[in-house]
């Protein structure tokens, strides 16, 4: 008899645990993290392993700008799904915006997690093209003595030109604008934009022409037909 009165007992439980999960997951979806955020650790809190609500938490960490919580979650869900690259991607983001934040050398022993990362989700997923993006930056930005090679950029750049040529235009611009290369830069964009005609395509190729060619021609004309 004790067994079932216990087991009567558990269900007000059961039910209200489900309740924070449903209901905290209909506030993600609103966008109200705030208060997604609370029920969700409370969800979590009685059910460690319901990774849809670690997941969205770890969105929202992303978004609010708290990289400790972002790492925390998101290595819970690399290590339960250890062939997600998407998980690995997020983990390396994490670790990577945590690094900005951080001094010279705390950054510097979190390089080798973040490049492992991005080059494990990359190795996952052949059309992962976030993972190459972060990449491609992170190679260009780091010094070569630390790791930095142009060479590695532009692998992944090519890597990027195979499953989006627009992504791949834009990463080899990318490479050669931070090297200085600005007519190199131009082709680049011209042909990524030629093709994506997108918000972004503008954006890289009319910055490009205003503030590094200085050609304000050039930029008006892009702009003016962009709106046409």
């Amino acid at each position: 008899m004790k067994y079932i009165i216990s087991f009567f007992l558990f269900i007000p439980v059961l039910l209200w645990s489900q309740t924070n999960c449903d209901t905290g997951e209909a506030l993600f979806k609103q966008k109200k993290y705030a208060e997604a955020q609370v029920l969700l650790q409370k969800c979590i809190s009685d059910n460690p392993k319901n990774y849809k609500a670690i997941d969205q938490l770890g969105e929202i960490a992303y978004h609010s700008k708290n990289w400790d919580d972002a790492i925390k979650y998101s290595t819970i869900l690399k290590n339960a799904f250890p062939s997600n690259a998407e998980y690995w991607f997020r983990y390396g983001g994490s670790l990577g915006m945590k690094a900005q934040k951080s001094s010279k050398i705390k950054a510097f022993t979190m390089l080798d997690d973040i490049e492992g990362s991005f080059v494990k989700a990359a190795k996952l997923d052949p059309k992962h093209i976030n993972s190459r993006w972060a990449l491609v930056v992170l190679y260009v930005e780091l010094p070569g003595i630390i790791g930095g090679s142009e060479k590695k950029a532009l692998r992944y750049a090519n890597e990027l030109m195979q499953l989006s040529k627009v992504d791949g235009y834009l990463a080899k611009g990318y490479i050669d604008l931070y090297y200085k290369r600005y007519d190199k830069a131009e082709i680049n964009y011209v042909k990524a934009h030629e093709i994506g005609h997108s918000k972004t395509t503008f954006e890289k190729l009319y910055d490009l022409y205003l503030n590094k060619i200085k050609n304000k021609g050039k930029a008006e004309e892009l702009k003016s037909e962009f709106k046409n």
